[in-house]
């Protein structure tokens, strides 16, 4: 899952893209409010967290804008400012959820998790088949009565399809939701990921649909 972070305070930026990606995550950070904008109008992230005191553009603006132009990625917004006026004008902003600073990384993680629910639909932080069950909390994957929790970057790929089983993805697809911004992918990587899956669970988990790509099973 990729995920923008639009924070110009390198020590927040820095620590939250390692809590991120150690929670499996892909993490494409910007620092001004300008390159936030961008990077959302772009597209391709899961959630974007949204911090409001950026230089170039404030994130109210940032907000406003994309909001106005049709982008509909959920946006966390995490800011020092913890009046009430501010929260009211983040979450009629276009503000999905708003979190004040400090916090702790397992509440960020939680609100993530949270919004993505809601945005797709889902009750419960389990997604999956009849057969497959991934567990966004614990990275936990069920498949046919084995149950084990996954590395970060197996977890991100088995999300990639677990989210639309039935769904052919291609290579160039799970590579962008696996790794991040300037990232080295090597040719093989996704090969790999899904070689050390497949020795867990076997070969049935994930199908390959030769010249396309790879997909789970809808039953």
């Amino acid at each position: 899952m990729r995920i923008l972070l639009i924070e110009d305070d390198p020590m927040v930026g820095r620590s939250l893209s390692q809590a991120l990606a150690d929670a499996g995550m892909s993490v494409d950070w910007v620092a001004d409010g300008r390159s936030g904008e961008e990077a959302l109008l772009a597209g391709g992230h899961a959630v974007a967290l949204l911090d409001l005191g950026l230089p170039g553009s404030d994130g109210i603006r940032v907000l406003e804008n994309v909001r106005r132009l049709g982008i509909s990625t959920p946006i966390v917004v995490i800011t020092a400012r913890d009046d009430l006026d501010t929260r009211v004008k983040g979450l009629d902003s276009g503000g999905d959820d708003f979190v004040v600073k400090p916090f702790e990384v397992p509440e960020i993680l939680a609100r993530i998790r949270a919004v993505l629910r809601r945005h797709a639909g889902h009750a419960t932080s389990r997604i999956g088949t009849s057969e497959i069950v991934l567990d966004l909390a614990s990275h936990e994957l069920s498949y046919r009565g084995q149950t084990e929790m996954l590395p970060a970057r197996e977890f991100a790929l088995m999300r990639a399809l677990a989210e639309r089983p039935g769904t052919i993805l291609s290579r160039s697809q799970i590579e962008d939701r696996v790794y991040g911004w300037g990232q080295e992918v090597e040719s093989n990587a996704v090969d790999v990921l899904i070689h050390y899956i497949r020795r867990r669970f076997g070969k049935d988990i994930i199908r390959n649909v030769r010249g396309a790509g790879w997909l789970v099973m809808k039953s």
